[in-house]
């Protein structure tokens, strides 16, 4: 099947012909310094608020986690994915902008654009506990199971210890030699950082050790179908179903959330 015709296949199953692997492994060739170039295929779409404007998203416990940005609006919520359906909600203050959004155990960490400020929440009930400060913005936040892997607009990643939200340790975010700016939205995927670039249809694979760009994702086919409303409605939302090997993806303001599989582009 041509690429642009599977592109534009949205079940809400996979096809049995289909690969079960949703994110192939870098090539080790990657490691050297090479840049791999991968695409994305719709396996599903899934009704997403049009009014959300994604800042954070998880998969947790056979749902979606999400947290929403703009002063007045933002929130930390529950979404069913099969509906779209918000099933529990809390507001942030009006004078937060809230930003990304991370869980480790039971607790769920959102970050604030320019307050300087996170909270910590119970994943379950959304209680808020405590509150947590960091220097610079906050713009994505994801977690390999130990360190809270906070971006800031700048090429730069920290690693905060969760217990007392110190940087442990930080990354600059390079492809081939040149820094990455405007990291935004961030997931921990089989032992990497995936990041949306703000305001472009690239989804970046950065290694959390060197922080080099050791994989590209061209999502601009993915953002052609995804009924945005306007230039500002960008990219930016990726969750992984890790037990079941399932990728989401989706945007501020989007109306959907799409199920995704990665492919590499052949060397040409």
């Amino acid at each position: 099947m041509a690429l642009a015709a599977a592109l534009g296949l949205a079940g809400c199953a996979r096809s049995a012909t289909e690969k079960s692997v949703s994110v192939p492994v870098l090539p080790a060739a990657a490691a050297a310094g090479a840049v791999a170039r991968y695409t994305c295929v719709v396996v599903a779409t899934w009704p997403h608020d049009a009014g959300a404007f994604t800042q954070g998203l998880v998969w947790r416990n056979g749902g979606l986690l999400e947290s929403t940005g703009l002063n007045g609006r933002s929130s930390l919520r529950e979404v069913e994915l099969k509906t779209g359906r918000v099933v529990k909600r809390i507001d942030v203050a009006r004078e937060y902008f809230a930003e990304g959004l991370a869980v480790i155990g039971d607790r769920a960490y959102q970050l604030t654009w320019q307050g300087g400020k996170g909270f910590v929440y119970d994943a379950d009930t959304f209680r808020l506990e405590k509150e947590f400060a960091y220097d610079g913005e906050g713009w994505g936040l994801a977690t390999d199971g130990r360190s809270l892997i906070l971006s800031d607009g700048t090429s730069r990643i920290r690693f905060l210890d969760p217990a007392t939200f110190k940087v442990t340790r930080t990354i600059e975010v390079t492809e081939s030699g040149k820094a990455v700016a405007e990291l935004n939205e961030l997931e921990w995927i089989n032992g990497e950082i995936f990041a949306n670039v703000w305001h472009t249809d690239r989804i970046v694979r950065i290694d959390p050790a060197s922080g080099q760009v050791r994989g590209v994702i061209d999502c601009a086919a993915i953002v052609a179908q995804s009924g945005r409303g306007s230039e500002e409605a960008v990219l930016n939302g990726i969750a992984y179903d890790a037990a079941a090997d399932r990728l989401f993806i989706t945007g501020k303001l989007w109306p959907k959330i799409f199920e995704v599989r990665i492919l590499a582009v052949p060397k040409s």
